[in-house]
C-alpha cells in the first residue's frame, strides 16, 4: 500500500509534464519549430518517470506491465505532433503574401510604377479602392501615380486589399467606390441584385487561370476534359492521365474567392467533387469545417492566377500545366491562345463616385494600359496604344 501511495505523486508529475510537453510540442510545430523537439521532450520525461517508478514498484512483473502501458501512452501522445511535423514539412502554396511589400509610397516597395507624368491626378475626393490580393500590385501602383503621398494602410484606408469576397462585400455595402477583381460569382451577382445594385465591369487587363502540380509530377499537360473529369471526381488516379499510379488530391479554394469562381466557370454544368477539408479550431467557436490550404503533396493539384502564382507567391517546387497543349505564357494570354484566359476588372456601381469612373476610364487609356503591363500583368492590347 505504501508503494502504491508513493507511486501517485510520480504519476501526477508525469501526467502534468506530459500535458505541458504535448501542447508545447504542438505550438513548436505550428510555429515552425523543429519536429524532433517535442518527441525528445517526451522521451526525457518518460525516462525520468520510469526511473522514479522503478523505485516505487518492486514487483518485476508489475513493473513490466506498467512500463508497457506507459510506452503505449507515450507513443499515442506523440502521434499528433509527429503527424503535424510531417504536414509542416510539406511546402504549400500559401493564399497569403506580404501585402505590405506592395504598399504605395514605401521605400522598399515591390511596386512597378511608370516613370512618366500621370495624365490625371486626384488631390482630394479620390476613389476608395479594394480588391483581390492578386491584383493589389496594379491598383496600388496606380495609387502611387495618381493619389497624394500618404500612408495607405492595406487593411483600413482609401487603398485597401482584401480577399475577393470581402472586397465585393465592401462594394455592395458602399464602403468603397471600386474593386479590382475577377468577374463576380453567381452568389455575388445575386447579392448585388437583391440590393438593387447595377454592377459595371470595366476590363483593364487579361489573366490566366492556371493549374499546378508538384515539380516531380511527370504530368506536364492536361486537356480541359481531363481537368473537368478530375474536378468532378471521375478521374481519381494520375495513371489515368499519364502519370504515376497515385491517387489525385485535388485542392480547391473557398467559395466566392476569385479562383474558386474561375474554377466553377470553367467546370460549367459539370458538378465539382467535394474538396479536401480540414478542421480548424477558431477561438471559442468550436470546430468549423474549412477547405484545406494547398499542400504540395506529390499527388496534389491546385490552381491560381498566373501573376499571383509566379510573382507574388513564387514557389519553385510546383510546375504549371499546359492546358490543351498550350503553356500559360504572356504571349499565349495576350493572343487568347491559352484556353483559360479571362479579363480582370475594375468594378463599380451606380453609387460609385465620379472619380471612380474617371479612374476606370484612365485604366483603359494608353497610359493606364502601360501601367498594367509595367506592373507585370497582361494588358488588353500589348501595343499599349
Amino acid at each position: 500500500m505504501k508503494k502504491l501511495w508513493g507511486f501517485i505523486p510520480a504519476f501526477a508529475v508525469f501526467i502534468a509534464l506530459s500535458i505541458v510537453a504535448f501542447y508545447g510540442g504542438i505550438i513548436l510545430l505550428l510555429s515552425g519549430g523543429r519536429a524532433w523537439l517535442p518527441l525528445f521532450f517526451f522521451v526525457l520525461l518518460f525516462l525520468f518517470f520510469l526511473f522514479i517508478l522503478s523505485k516505487q514498484i518492486g514487483n518485476a512483473k508489475r513493473w513490466k506491465q506498467t512500463a508497457v502501458v506507459f510506452v503505449v501512452l507515450a507513443v499515442i501522445l506523440a502521434v499528433w505532433p509527429l503527424y503535424q511535423a510531417y504536414l509542416n514539412s510539406i511546402p504549400g502554396v500559401s493564399a497569403e503574401v506580404d501585402i505590405y511589400s506592395y504598399m504605395p509610397f514605401q521605400e522598399d516597395s515591390k511596386l512597378n510604377v511608370l516613370d512618366e507624368e500621370p495624365e490625371i491626378q486626384f488631390e482630394r475626393d479620390f476613389p476608395r479602392l479594394d480588391g483581390a490580393t492578386a491584383l493589389y500590385p496594379v491598383y496600388a501602383a496606380a495609387a502611387e501615380m495618381l493619389y497624394p503621398e500618404d500612408w495607405y494602410e492595406p487593411t483600413d484606408s482609401e487603398v485597401m486589399v482584401n480577399t475577393t469576397p470581402v472586397a465585393y462585400s465592401n462594394l455592395f455595402e458602399g464602403k468603397v467606390d471600386a474593386v479590382f477583381a475577377a468577374a463576380p460569382s453567381q452568389g455575388q451577382l445575386k447579392t448585388a441584385d437583391a440590393k438593387g445594385l447595377e454592377l459595371t465591369l470595366t476590363p483593364i487587363g487579361k489573366e490566366a487561370f492556371v493549374f499546378f502540380v508538384h515539380a516531380d509530377n511527370p504530368v506536364e499537360s492536361l486537356s480541359s476534359e481531363d481537368l473537368r473529369m478530375i474536378y468532378s471526381g471521375e478521374i481519381t488516379d494520375w495513371s489515368s492521365v499519364g502519370g504515376d499510379a497515385k491517387e489525385i488530391r485535388a485542392f480547391q479554394r473557398p467559395e466566392d474567392s476569385g479562383s474558386q469562381t474561375a474554377l466553377l466557370r470553367f467546370m460549367g454544368e459539370v458538378p465539382v467533387v467535394e474538396a479536401p477539408r480540414e478542421n480548424i479550431e477558431e477561438g471559442m467557436g468550436g470546430i468549423i469545417d474549412q477547405v484545406a490550404e494547398y499542400k504540395n503533396h506529390k499527388n496534389a493539384i491546385g490552381y491560381t492566377f498566373r501573376f499571383y502564382g509566379e510573382e507574388m507567391a513564387a514557389n519553385e517546387l510546383i510546375q504549371y500545366l499546359a492546358i490543351d497543349g498550350i503553356v500559360p505564357s504572356v504571349d499565349a494570354i495576350q493572343k487568347d491562345e491559352y484556353p483559360l484566359t479571362s479579363e480582370f476588372y475594375i468594378v463599380t456601381t451606380q453609387y460609385s463616385s465620379p472619380e471612380a469612373l474617371v479612374l476606370a476610364a484612365w485604366f483603359t487609356s494608353a497610359q493606364g494600359q502601360r501601367l498594367v503591363e509595367k506592373a507585370g500583368y497582361v494588358p488588353l492590347d500589348s501595343s499599349g496604344e
